[in-house]
């Protein structure tokens, strides 16, 4: 969606958590749209660019829910008189291609007028990618380096067409279940699974999406409450899990070793990476220290697992400088 007007800041942080004026141009962030009892709406990123308006996705999940509540909010703020408008992009007009892994930037460089290397983390830009126009943003989310091409959806075969006969590297396509294994492995939550209306975002270790100037003045939805959770604490903490025996799945319930529950898998499978099993859980803050024991039960039988810090694969973000020109 693009976001536009000239109250386009103001509507974007009645709305999300982040701080947008401390976002330079054509930089932004992992955001959480919120409830106002604190719950997550969605989880989008989105970009401050250098024309003009907010560059936002959300997941495609949430998308007829997300648009619902970003209108009524729209209507609302337009009310006041303020200036702001929000432009939905179908499917049907543009599509998103994520390129993500070591060998992503030699593949685009050589479609690129421009040096790659510049395009930091967290950015975006306008370009042309072999012939293609194209908005490039270095995110995704593998905790890989990767990008998120968004083009017209006429281009979108052709241009993956293009990625895929690369000879600068080894493109393959990907579904959607190699991307939740690279996601978990890099402990990112999926909306549904890890993250809800019902969860807040101290709970689910993202209070580090609340911009600093927004946890001193609030303003956005369900503040209270979450300003509150992070002065006083919450009762349950996501965390990750390392297991033996069978891999742990969604809604697995986890006990202590005593055997009493104190919460529950949101996500879990195989790592390929690490040759264990992984997984993300909520359970009771008093167990969610960093070596803390546990068991999941797992096909009516307990598996030992331990609290380990996340992400499990350290990510490989492209935070380096740019270099000058």
């Amino acid at each position: 969606m693009i976001i536009s007007g000239n109250d386009r800041f103001a509507f974007w942080e009645s709305v999300c958590v982040s701080d947008v004026p401390e976002h330079v141009e054509n930089s932004g962030a992992l955001s959480l749209l919120t409830n106002e009892n604190g719950g997550i709406i969605d989880d989008t990123v989105w970009m401050n660019t250098n024309r003009g308006y907010l560059y936002v996705v959300v997941n495609a999940g949430c998308a007829a829910k997300d648009m619902d509540h970003l209108s009524a909010k729209m209507r609302e703020f337009q009310k006041k008189g303020k200036a702001v408008n929000i432009a939905f992009v179908s499917a049907q007009e543009r599509a998103l291609l994520a390129v993500q892994g070591p060998e992503m930037a030699r593949v685009l460089q050589a479609g690129l007028h421009d040096s790659l290397d510049k395009l930091l983390f967290m950015h975006t830009t306008l370009t042309t990618l072999f012939n293609f126009k194209c908005r490039i943003t270095r995110c995704g989310y593998t905790g890989e380096d990767g990008v998120e091409i968004s083009c017209l959806a006429k281009d979108a075969i052709p241009l993956c067409e293009t990625l895929l006969a690369s000879t600068n590297g080894s493109v393959k396509l990907a579904g959607l279940g190699a991307r939740d294994t690279l996601r978990l492995e890099a402990g990112l939550c999926l909306y549904g699974n890890d993250i809800d209306e019902k969860i807040s975002p101290v709970e689910a270790g993202l209070t580090w999406t609340i911009g600093k100037r927004r946890r001193a003045e609030g303003g956005f939805p369900g503040a209270p409450s979450i300003l509150e959770q992070i002065k006083k604490g919450v009762s349950k903490k996501r965390v990750g899990i390392i297991s033996s025996g069978a891999p742990a799945r969604h809604d697995y319930p986890v006990s202590d070793t005593n055997g009493k529950q104190i919460g529950v898998v949101t996500s879990g499978c195989p790592s390929p990476s690490l040759g264990k099993n992984i997984s993300m859980a909520y359970v009771a803050t008093a167990h969610s220290k960093i070596g803390s024991k546990l068991h999941i039960k797992v096909r009516n039988q307990n598996v030992a697992g331990e609290v380990v810090k996340m992400p499990f694969v350290p990510s490989n973000y492209h935070h380096g400088r740019a270099k000058a020109t």
